[in-house]
């Protein structure tokens, strides 16, 4: 059978097309997908660029997070949650760690391991966020690493943000929540909670959109003023 040259020309270009998505959604999970030590060279490099981004002007404020203060999602991480703070800002954030040893399956990254470049800074003020990668760790470990990241950073000011309760774990970011809040309250730390925030989300229903940003680190700032 043979085909005309207007049907042949119509099925190249569908092939075409096919290829090309088929391109695009390979590399799409690529970028996201590899292997553990894959997203964990990926994820260090994005943590010392966004290390390098210091802005602002005053009082020293060091930030210790997770994905939302990289800015994991946003065009530009710059504008990420942090920005909406007062002074001269150092984020050292690190996509996918947390408060327990094993939120991440990356090499010394949870913030205990990482208070060390915080207080490198000489900052005024310490405000931790974080707690989402938390999520399904045994509280006991969860409760361990807050400790040690406490004592490590004994002597400074330090106010701590918990999760947001996004879409894809609410339940177990209200869980973490709890312990967090009591936590800080057992040793007089200034708490700040994210959970009933309204926030809208990117796709993956865990990262926040550009403008969800802006609200959560306003929110922040509101929490940081003196009552």
């Amino acid at each position: 059978m043979t085909l005309r040259a207007g049907t042949t020309a119509a099925i190249t270009a569908v092939l075409v097309l096919v290829c090309a998505t088929m391109l695009v959604l390979r590399n799409d999970s690529s970028a996201e997908g590899g292997s553990a030590a894959q997203r964990c060279r990926r994820y260090a490099e994005q943590s010392r660029a966004r290390q390098e981004i210091v802005t602002g002007h005053g009082p020293s404020v060091a930030v210790i997070g997770d994905s939302y203060s990289v800015g994991r999602g946003l065009q530009h991480p710059a504008q990420a949650w942090p920005h909406e703070l007062s002074g001269r800002l150092h984020v050292l954030g690190f996509s996918g760690s947390g408060f327990s040893r094993t939120a991440s399956p990356c090499h010394r990254v949870a913030y205990y391991q990482r208070a060390g470049g915080a207080l490198a800074t000489h900052p005024d003020l310490i405000v931790v966020e974080g707690g989402l990668n938390d999520v399904g760790q045994p509280a006991a470990r969860v409760r361990a690493g807050f400790r040690r990241l406490m004592s490590e950073l004994s002597g400074h000011r330090v106010v701590v943000v918990g999760p947001a309760d996004a879409p894809r774990r609410a339940a177990g970011a209200r869980s973490v929540d709890l312990l967090l809040r009591a936590e800080c309250d057992r040793i007089h730390t200034p708490y700040i909670s994210m959970i009933g925030h309204r926030f809208d989300y990117l796709p993956d229903r865990l990262h926040l959109t550009p403008a969800s940003h802006r609200t959560f680190g306003r929110d922040v700032a509101v929490g940081l003023e003196p009552s």
